[in-house]
């Protein structure tokens, strides 16, 4: 069993990108420069935008981070994302979801400029990726696929199931991983809360990908001998010998599954630390215009 350090390739890539901004300066051309907008003060979206802020700093990117408070009108988020579509000075921007009740996320998601959009959550992105044309992957998943390559992990051929049928992680990685090309050409079957017999399909496969959202719930039964397992989960639970009083786990029994595994992802430092990676990735490529020219 070969752990997939996340942590380690997310630094890695990291490295590399900080390499690119050193190159950009040095041929006097613009720097990415990425926004988040941060509204109310969820815990962990509090956590989620101060590691993508950090992450730039930490590679040359410049960063801007837009605060509103929980109960800010619809009306003035929309302006924000109006004003950040025309600023010729952002690449990309990220509204941190979940955002309050009162306001429409797809109608915040709809206004985002499907060329800034560096979550990959646009319909146009979605749309263009489904296609196999050139799209703003959803952080997550854009994740998951370079774990996957720089891991020389095979996927042609293999049979994968994808655990949670989400807009944000299970749908667009059935979708990435069935299409032509290295990492895809797998067999993908999508399972959700509704499927029949769930650990009979879970043990057919050759990947795994789990994104449920549910503590420990692949188990060690479910998983065949020499399977590869993406642990996308993210769970708090209590754990009263640590100093917070809790502990983070996967969707994975991780050790009921890792000894039956050829290769598996921990929790934490496996998806999650990738997760911003890629965020990074897709505003270099904004900034490039490697998508949308």
């Amino acid at each position: 069993m070969q752990l997939l350090d996340g942590k380690l390739l997310s630094e890695n890539i990291k490295a590399e990108l900080a390499a690119e901004v050193d190159q950009l300066i040095k041929d006097g051309k613009k720097v990415p420069h990425l926004v988040a907008v941060l509204v109310g003060d969820n815990p962990a979206s509090e956590v989620y935008v101060s590691n993508k802020i950090r992450s730039c700093e930490q590679i040359g990117f410049r960063s801007t981070l837009i605060r509103r408070n929980a109960d800010v009108a619809q009306g003035d988020l929309l302006k924000i994302v109006h004003d950040l579509n025309n600023d010729p000075e952002v690449d990309g921007f990220i509204v941190q979801l979940p955002l309050p009740k009162h306001i429409n996320e797809e109608k915040i998601t709809l206004a985002i400029d499907p060329k800034k959009d560096v979550d990959g959550f646009h319909p146009v992105n979605f749309g263009r990726m489904a296609q196999g044309l050139p799209a703003f992957l959803p952080a997550t998943p854009y994740g998951i696929l370079e774990i996957l390559r720089r891991h020389n992990i095979e996927t042609a051929g293999k049979h994968c199931v994808v655990v949670g049928r989400s807009n944000i992680v299970g749908t667009p990685i059935s979708i990435l991983l069935s299409r032509k090309g290295y990492p895809g050409d797998c067999t993908v079957t999508l399972t959700h809360s509704r499927t029949q017999d769930l650990p009979a399909e879970v043990r057919r496969a050759d990947i795994v990908v789990a994104a449920i959202g549910i503590p420990n719930f692949i188990k060690g039964d479910w998983v065949k001998e020499g399977a590869v397992v993406i642990d996308v989960g993210i769970n708090r639970i209590a754990d009263s010998s640590k100093k917070s009083g809790f502990k983070l786990v996967g969707d994975v029994d991780f050790d009921a599954v890792a000894p039956k595994c050829s290769f598996i992802t921990p929790v934490p430092g496996g998806v999650g630390a990738m997760t911003v990676t890629a965020l990074l990735m897709n505003t270099m490529k904004a900034t490039q215009k490697e998508i949308y020219s």
